[in-house]
């Protein structure tokens, strides 16, 4: 069954491992959402379909607040049946509303957090279907869990 797929991350490492993903799901026909902060990255999504949010920090209240409206609206328009995320805060609100509007949801905590799990991370772990550290020495039994790493 064709299934639609969100796929959220921040730009930089975040892109680039949700990216090494996508193969996965390209090759089985369904539809592709990708959704990031920044509009350049729209160039390597083929002819899916792409969105942007703001790029917010634990720093900038303001740019959090808009950020969440934003992903909150981009589901509930969208509607997917999985959310897939590698983070950051834009990855958290995914995986946040996605499981409370009924999708399946995967976090894929950084390859970059390799001492402790990423905040988002830890925060997002609760709301996640499948929760994955990409360390194996971080991984739990109630998640998360380590399965191999994809850098």
């Amino acid at each position: 069954m064709k299934k639609k797929i969100m796929l959220v991350a921040s730009s930089g490492g975040h892109w680039i491992q949700l990216n090494r993903l996508t193969s996965v799901f390209e090759n089985n026909n369904h539809d592709l959402l990708y959704v990031t902060t920044l509009k350049f990255n729209r160039e390597q999504v083929n002819n899916n379909a792409f969105f942007l949010v703001p790029d917010a920090d634990r720093c900038n209240k303001l740019k959090i607040v808009m950020l969440a409206w934003k992903m909150f609206w981009l589901l509930v328009f969208q509607k997917p049946n999985i959310v897939i995320s590698t983070g950051a805060l834009p990855g958290f609100f995914a995986i946040f509303f996605g499981k409370k509007m009924g999708a399946k949801t995967i976090w894929l905590d950084s390859i970059a957090n390799s001492q402790k799990l990423s905040m988002s991370g830890e925060k997002a772990g609760k709301y996640a279907d499948l929760w994955l550290t990409q360390w194996e020495h971080l991984a739990q039994p109630e998640g998360p869990h380590y399965y191999g790493a994809i850098i």
